[in-house]
């Protein structure tokens, strides 16, 4: 099999694969994230004065929790346990949600691709001369002009 072949049919198995479509996704998602964050970034600078306030209360706050994290650190191997399960189940279904995104933004790019090139090819395709009739001559084209009163 010669080389280029080989590597259209790897490709091609590639583009065909759960991976590459919850990459596609993923990506599509993080760009419209991405999108947001300066609206983000400025309602947060809004509200420094809010963030400030709540900063000074913290050093009480950690010694209150600082007497109970005996109490937390003997729960704390069940509850990983619990918690590992519910990330793993939750990580499968957003994968999963990332492959059909991704399939969707995928072809809807190659549907794109695809009626671009057609525009492409029709626009610089050479104009069609007009079939010959049986006896050898070539039609004329028919008019559109209204007919004559």
């Amino acid at each position: 099999m010669p080389i280029a072949t080989e590597i259209a049919t790897e490709v091609e198995k590639l583009v065909k694969s759960k991976p590459f479509y919850a990459v596609a996704g993923a990506g599509d998602l993080a760009v419209k994230e991405l999108r947001k964050l300066p609206q983000r970034i400025q309602r947060l600078q809004g509200r420094s004065e809010e963030i400030r306030e709540v900063a000074k209360d913290l050093p009480e706050k950690a010694k209150e929790l600082a007497g109970k994290a005996e109490v937390y650190a003997q729960h704390f191997p069940e509850k990983a346990r619990v918690y590992a399960d519910h990330v793993a189940d939750r990580a499968t279904k957003i994968y999963d949600e990332f492959a059909t995104h991704g399939r969707k933004v995928v072809s809807k790019a190659s549907g794109e691709a695809a009626r671009e090139l057609e525009e492409v090819s029709e626009a610089s395709a050479p104009p069609r001369a007009s079939a010959p009739k049986k006896n050898g001559r070539a039609r004329a084209p028919k008019s559109t002009a209204a007919p004559k009163s």
